[in-house]
């Protein structure tokens, strides 16, 4: 028999299969396959920006919280309304009534100083010698240079007279009588040259020896003998400082620029002296307000006679003035001692920290008296870190309240 009988032939065209009829698979168009395969990119695509903007989003959400965790937390309360008052205290700079930097005038070397650091020299002392000895031979010249203009100027000044005695009686011509008196003059000028010459290098020799220009006390040494010097203000030789009196420089608030009068008197007290006052004067203000600080510039001068204050020190002048505005009352751990002076930390926007200057009235160690610088409304942080600084995040934990402590 032939395989033909064996073989299922293809069923015609729009002729039905019956099943389990074998057939063949029609090929996939191609643009359907560019479809597939697209579709599936733009699933992976989607898939990944997804992913991406799930770890953006982890790490926006971690950054958040590390700012947030490294925020310090402070609790805030409002001030306390309290009594005016009529005094208040601000701190002051002592600085010595003359304070001078002595230099050489002379270059050599030093030969000998005379008085050391805290030595107490009167005006006129002599506080170093200076060895100079070109300048010791400089004016020996200029001395013998000197002496032979004036016996030149001698000379011509004789044969001048002697020419115009002559010329009257026409010994001699009119124009070498001229030509003496001539010569004289300018012989007479070199000699008052000389002399100058003369002066100034006796004038530089003095210099040799240094005096002290006020009475005071020798507050630095920094040559020793033997040491090369040179003229100018290169090198200091001594400083010297008058403390008889003592100037002492404050910043009062411009609210109260107008309380004050010169020649009344203040108190000043010193943190190496407790317990004890001394009297000041104001002599003068600036009669401006610094527009940096809105303050005016304060001189108060201090008897110094028994030597106990020192320039450079700290002191806190008390001033007694009526009260310009309210007084804020607040626990004496809010205060925040700066170079920049007395600072309030205060919250602002809710999570900024901003540290007001203030200025300070009474205090009884567990509160203390703002006289400028509070307001009601301000948010006080009560127990501020000693690393606070201005605008830095902070995270306040208890908002609002009243402080504290309790008004006087």
């Amino acid at each position: 028999m032939s395989n033909a009988s064996s073989h299922n032939p293809q069923p015609a065209h729009g002729q039905e299969t019956t099943p389990g009829q074998p057939f063949d698979q029609k090929p996939i168009p191609p643009r359907l396959a560019l479809a597939g395969v697209g579709l599936l990119l733009i699933v992976a695509v989607v898939l990944a920006a997804i992913g991406i903007v799930h770890r953006m989003n982890e790490q926006t959400a971690l950054a958040e919280r590390t700012h947030e965790l490294s925020a310090p937390s402070v609790s805030v309360a409002t001030p306390k309304l309290g009594a005016p008052v009529n005094s208040f205290v601000l701190p002051g700079n002592v600085t010595a009534n003359t304070d001078a930097p002595i230099y050489a005038h002379t270059s050599g070397y030093l030969a000998h100083w005379y008085f050391d650091i805290g030595a107490r020299v009167k005006k006129g002392a002599l506080l170093a010698e200076i060895s100079a000895p070109e300048i010791d031979q400089q004016l020996a010249q200029a001395k013998a240079e000197l002496a032979t203009a004036d016996a030149n100027a001698n000379n011509a000044r004789i044969q001048a007279e002697r020419y115009s005695g002559l010329v009257k009686s026409n010994a001699v011509s009119r124009q070498d009588t001229d030509a003496y008196v001539n010569q004289a003059a300018a012989t007479a000028a070199a000699v008052r040259s000389a002399q100058a010459n003369v002066d100034r290098l006796r004038e530089l020799q003095s210099y040799e020896k240094v005096y002290a220009p006020f009475d005071g006390v020798v507050t630095a040494r920094t040559v020793d003998t033997g040491q090369l010097i040179d003229s100018g203000a290169g090198k200091e030789l001594f400083h010297l400082q008058a403390i008889q009196t003592l100037r002492v420089y404050t910043n009062l608030p411009q609210a109260y620029a107008q309380t004050v009068r010169r020649g009344m008197k203040l108190d000043l007290t010193f943190t190496e002296h407790p317990g004890k006052t001394y009297q000041g004067t104001l002599v003068r203000t600036a009669d401006a307000i610094d527009p940096a600080s809105r303050t005016l510039l304060v001189e108060v001068d201090v008897n110094n006679k028994a030597g106990e204050l020192m320039p450079g020190s700290l002191a806190e002048v008390h001033f007694k003035t009526p009260s310009a505005g309210p007084v804020m009352v607040v626990p004496a751990a809010a205060l925040i001692f700066r170079k920049e002076g007395m600072l309030i930390g205060t919250v602002v926007n809710g999570d900024k920290a901003h540290l007001a200057r203030v200025v300070i009235g009474e205090d009884d160690g567990a509160s203390v008296q703002i006289v400028n610088g509070l307001s009601a409304s301000d948010k006080v942080i009560q127990d501020p870190p000693d690393s606070l600084i201005e605008g830095q995040s902070v995270h306040v934990v208890q908002p609002g309240g009243n402080a504290a402590a309790e008004g006087r």
